[in-house]
């Protein structure tokens, strides 16, 4: 008869037996590397995968990608400001795309007149809180209770301004700037040549003030009948010009000929304004027929463009209309 064994003593053959490690060899090796936070289950990772894969199905499938912070879409509109501004874009008929009014605005001439406009051409008025307005107007801008939404500016061809006002037998009369940043000054100037006759202005494509929001404010709705044209390069652009028949005339304080002498006003005229800072570049200068001096006292070192391009657009038109 066997003899009990001891106790926890294995039974049967004798040598080595099969441990752990021997049924599955794999608890041996560990656990392998950490998987990636993306791939695991319970980790927020995993969750936003899952839904931007979701989200990607829903709009057609295609390769996934990790999911991304989405950007605002561009909103390539201006907001037209202040009452008259307003008021000349919708006379003009920008197609514009809404009309915003604060609440409790106070409801003058130009008001109704909007509302009238704007329910004749189905526009939609909102109407808006007054820091939604200020927001709209941006740094500094002044909007007295209203805003326009328009389109982006549609620029000219400076050719094309040249041939219509040709065509209409006018003697052109055209602004060139050279250098200006800054759009309030490009609207004030938009603003005196509708007030002294000019055709338009004419402005390059690097280094410019655009049309924007500030620009159409300054020009207190002049930018709504005045045309501004974009040069792809403006001493080029003024080559053809003279090419044509057009004197170039370029305001410099250094000129050599003094604004209230010129006797090229009643010619076909195109004036050249450049930076308060830089004044006019160098090839612009050597493309002058001349450079015309706007006299002013000691106690003024410089005039800002825009009133520098105002004085000059109101001695040529004195000078045409005493000639006319």
């Amino acid at each position: 008869m066997a003899k009990p064994g001891r106790p926890g003593a294995a039974k049967g053959k004798k040598g080595p037996t099969k441990g752990t490690g021997g049924k599955n060899r794999r608890s041996l090796e560990g656990k392998g590397p950490t998987p990636k936070a993306e791939d695991r289950p319970y980790h927020v990772a995993h969750k936003r995968k899952q839904s931007a894969e979701r989200l990607n199905a829903k709009r057609g499938g295609g390769a996934q990608k990790p999911a991304q912070r989405s950007a605002r879409p561009k909103d390539d509109t201006e907001n037209v400001t202040g009452r008259n501004s307003v008021l000349e874009a919708l006379r003009a008929k920008i197609p514009a795309t809404a009309l915003y009014i604060a609440q409790r605005v106070e409801m003058d001439d130009r008001v109704k007149e909007m509302l009238v406009i704007a329910r004749n051409r189905d526009i939609p008025v909102l109407e808006v809180t007054r820091p939604e307005l200020d927001r709209m107007a941006g740094f500094d801008g002044v909007h007295q209770g209203v805003a326009l939404k328009v389109p982006p500016y549609e620029y000219a061809h400076p050719q094309d301004l040249l041939e219509e006002v040709i065509d209409r037998g006018r003697t052109p009369l055209f602004i060139a700037l050279d250098g200006i940043t800054d759009p309030r000054n490009l609207g004030a100037i938009i603003r005196s040549t509708g007030a002294f006759g000019g055709h338009g202005v004419i402005v390059p494509q690097r280094r410019s003030a655009g049309v924007n929001s500030a620009a159409w404010k300054t020009s207190a709705g002049a930018a709504a009948r005045i045309p501004v044209a974009i040069a792809p390069n403006l001493t080029t652009t003024l080559k053809e010009f003279k090419k044509q028949g057009v004197f170039v005339l370029g305001l410099d304080g250094e000129g050599d000929v003094s604004l209230p002498s010129i006797e090229l006003a009643d010619r076909p005229v195109v004036i050249v304004v450049g930076s308060e800072g830089k004044g006019l570049s160098r090839l612009v200068t050597e493309t002058c027929d001349q450079v015309v001096s706007i006299p002013i006292s000691d106690v003024t070192e410089s005039l800002n463009a825009g009133i520098a391009a105002s004085v000059a657009l109101y001695q040529v038109s004195t000078i045409r209309a005493a000639q006319a």
